[in-house]
């Protein structure tokens, strides 16, 4: 049996997923067995942001979505020009837990 076959997944889309969900940060939090992403949308001007999604991944998993991220702001950057890091919430403080970071 060949073992580089490759295998075809097929996955499918609701209506409701396919519309996406806006978020303009993300919080991430891992313990030693998972990563979680907490997607919130904060508006200007109002002090309580929304956690909109959260999506809770394995260590291997989250290492394999940094890669694929970082492919394609490499492709994006190299159509669209360079994304400018431009921090809206620098300043504002969030604590959630102890091992904690933000995207």
């Amino acid at each position: 049996m060949e073992q580089n076959k490759e295998q075809k997944i097929d996955i499918a889309l609701s209506d409701d997923v396919a519309e996406g969900t806006y978020s303009n940060l993300a919080i991430i939090t891992h313990s030693n067995s998972e990563f979680i992403v907490d997607f919130v949308s904060l508006m200007p001007g109002v002090p309580k942001g929304k956690v909109k999604s959260r999506i809770i991944l394995t260590p291997q998993h989250a290492k394999r979505l940094l890669l694929a991220l970082e492919d394609n702001i490499k492709r994006f950057e190299s159509f669209h020009g360079k994304i400018n890091d431009f921090d809206p919430m620098k300043g504002i403080p969030i604590q959630l837990g102890k091992n904690q970071g933000e995207a």
